[in-house]
Formats: C-alpha cells, sequence, structure tokens
C-alpha cells in the first residue's frame, strides 16, 4: 500500500488508478533506452556490437523484473479489497479498508467497507428482531391455550373438551411453527458466518449426544438404532454441533417415517477419500420426483408420520443448508412408496 499511497499524493495520478499503471509501465520501458544511451555516450572504451546487444539484454530483462515487482506492488488495494470481502463472507470478520482515495480503487475499496458495515447492521437488526419475536409472537399463540387449559381444569362436558383439547392442538403447531421459523431465521445466520477450519471430530464422542436425543422417538415406536462406525474420526470443516445437529434431525425424520418395530440404520465410514455417511429406514419412502421437493422449506411434501407425527417442513432444508454450506453434499434415495429412504451426506476428506 505505501507505493500506492506515495503515487496517489501526485496531482495528475491522484485520481486514476490506470494512470498510476501506464506511469510505472512507461518509466519501465525507457529505463532500458535511458541505460543503453548512456553506456554507449559515456563509455570510455571501443564497444562492439555484440557488447551493445548483450548490455541492451541485461537492461531489458532487470527493467521487466523491477517493473513487475513495482506493478504486483501497485494492485495491493486490489488484493486487500479481496481478501477483507473474503474474510467477511467466510468468517464476519470485519476489517478496516482506507477510504480517503479518491481512483477507481479507492472507491472500491471504499464502496467495499460501506457494504460490509451495512450488512453487518442489516444483521445485527434481523437478530434482535429475531428475538422479539420469538418472545412476543409465543405471548401471542400461549394466549389461547392458556384459556382452553383453564376451560379443561374446570371438568367441562364431553364435547367442550373436546374443542378445548383441539385449541390446546392447534396451539401446539403454533408453537411448533413458530419455533421452527425463528430457528430457520437464526440457522441461517449462524450458518452464514461459520466456515471453521478443518478439525478433527471424534465419532466414538458425539455418539451418546445423538442417542440421547433420540432415545425417547425411538422407545415411542420400539424402533431400533443400528449405528455402525467403521471410522471413528475424521477431519472435517464443519462445527461439531452443527453435525451432530444435522444427524439428530435425520434420524429424527427417519424415526418418524419408520414404522412401528422397526430399525433404522446408520453407517458413517471413508471410502474414495470421502466420508460418507448414510440414514436408512425401512419406512414409508418417496417417489423419485419427489426428492427435490423434500429439501425445500415449508414444502408441500410436509407429511404426518407413521404415528400421526407433526412435520413443519424446515428441516430437511436446515440440514441440506448446513451440509452444503461446510463444502459438503446431502441427497436423498428411494426405491418408492412403502420402501423406506436413504440419506446420504458426504465430505472430501
Amino acid at each position: 500500500m505505501k507505493l500506492y499511497h506515495n503515487l496517489s499524493q501526485i496531482s495528475f495520478l491522484k485520481k486514476s488508478y490506470a494512470f498510476k499503471f501506464l506511469f510505472v509501465a512507461f518509466i519501465g520501458i525507457h529505463i532500458p533506452l535511458i541505460g543503453i544511451l548512456l553506456f554507449v555516450l559515456f563509455s570510455s572504451y571501443n564497444i562492439s556490437v555484440a557488447s551493445v546487444v548483450i548490455f541492451a539484454i541485461i537492461m531489458t530483462l532487470l527493467a521487466t523484473a523491477v517493473t513487475l515487482l513495482v506493478l504486483n506492488q501497485l494492485i495491493m488495494p486490489i488484493a486487500i479489497a479481496s481478501k477483507s470481502l473474503d474474510d467477511y463472507r467466510n468468517n464476519r470478520k470485519l476489517s478496516v479498508l482506507p477510504t480517503e482515495y479518491t481512483d477507481e480503487a479507492g472507491l472500491l475499496m471504499c464502496n467495499i467497507q460501506e457494504s460490509i458495515y451495512e450488512s453487518e447492521s442489516f444483521i445485527n437488526e434481523k437478530q434482535d428482531l429475531i428475538y422479539m419475536l420469538s418472545h412476543d409472537l409465543k405471548n401471542f399463540a400461549g394466549n389461547p391455550q392458556g384459556l382452553a387449559k383453564l376451560i379443561l381444569s374446570e371438568n367441562p362436558s364431553e364435547s367442550v373438551k373436546h374443542l378445548a383439547e383441539l385449541i390446546c392442538e392447534s396451539t401446539n403447531l403454533q408453537f411448533r411453527y413458530i419455533e421452527n421459523f425463528i430457528k430457520l431465521l437464526k440457522e441461517q445466520d449462524q450458518v452464514a458466518k461459520l466456515n471453521p477450519e478443518a478439525k478433527t471430530i471424534v465419532f466414538t464422542g458425539i455418539v451418546p449426544f445423538i442417542n440421547e436425543q433420540v432415545e425417547q422417538r425411538l422407545l415411542d415406536k420400539n424402533i431400533t438404532l443400528n449405528l455402525s462406525l467403521d471410522i471413528s474420526e475424521a477431519k472435517l470443516r464443519i462445527d461439531e454441533g452443527l453435525l451432530v445437529q444435522v444427524l439428530v434431525n435425520l434420524i429424527s425424520n427417519a424415526i418418524k417415517f419408520s414404522y412401528f418395530d422397526s430399525e433404522v440404520k446408520v453407517r458413517i465410514y471413508s471410502e474414495d477419500s470421502k466420508l460418507k455417511i448414510i440414514v436408512a429406514d425401512k419406512g414409508i419412502g418417496f417417489d423419485k420426483n419427489q426428492i427435490e421437493e423434500l429439501f425445500k422449506k415449508f414444502t408441500k411434501m410436509s407429511r404426518l408420520g407413521t404415528a400421526n407425527e407433526l412435520s413443519t417442513g424446515i428441516g430437511l432444508y436446515l440440514c441440506k443448508k448446513i451440509i452444503e454450506r461446510h463444502k459438503g453434499t446431502l441427497n436423498a434415495e428411494s426405491d418408492g412408496k412403502n420402501r423406506g429412504a436413504e440419506f446420504k451426506i458426504e465430505f472430501d476428506l
């Protein structure tokens, strides 16, 4: 940046980044010519043609090398601006770029700096709105449920009791939608700012957390979880907590659409320099033409589970979003209705 700053102090170069390049290139081109003229004019020896040619080649090579080094320094503002933008996109790291320059590179740095601050301000405002929604919407949805529970506590008639229970069920569904909507907004912010360095994830260490979170669902339907670890650990660019969340969501989804007394299989292994995680069930499955719809948020394929479990339609969307933001893939396969489903995660090792 020092060379760029010094050139920006020259009046006729101040407002044009292109002129700075042309100025440096002009000097670089004429250095060999000036050197040859001085060599010929002031040399005290008889100069042969071969000497002039050799001297010209040496001067040209030196001048070219120096010019390229100087031009490399001159593009530093572009490199700094690019790095600043990458740091923010990948790590939400705020950089401070110089904004006092008036040429094209200076305006680029200024615009990037302003855009980063505007984006950060928007994200912070969005998070504040999320916290407000999480508090107020639950209160609004909780009022009808509170009244319904009060009615139930008064030992009403069967018809009134049935209506009150419907209100409770409806508000519970509203709670679920509100929580998942807020979760979706939070997750998008979290996924956007997380791009950690590759670190070792020990699968034997996260399995207990997964078992703990799905245990009750397995017991409710008498489903067996068959979890196979062919690899004990791997270096991945994903936060351990996010990976656990994805696996819990996929296993819970498999349980939801599996029949009673069946089995859900999970296999974690490496193949062809890839880490692969497969979650498979023998449940209701889906048609091949429905695969794309599965991963849409608030998908139309949101269905009741085999025990009438409710679905919000954003679980698989979040899973795919998290995996893809961390340089992995998540795909689904099924041989058709009532023939089970398989979800596969892949990361490059």
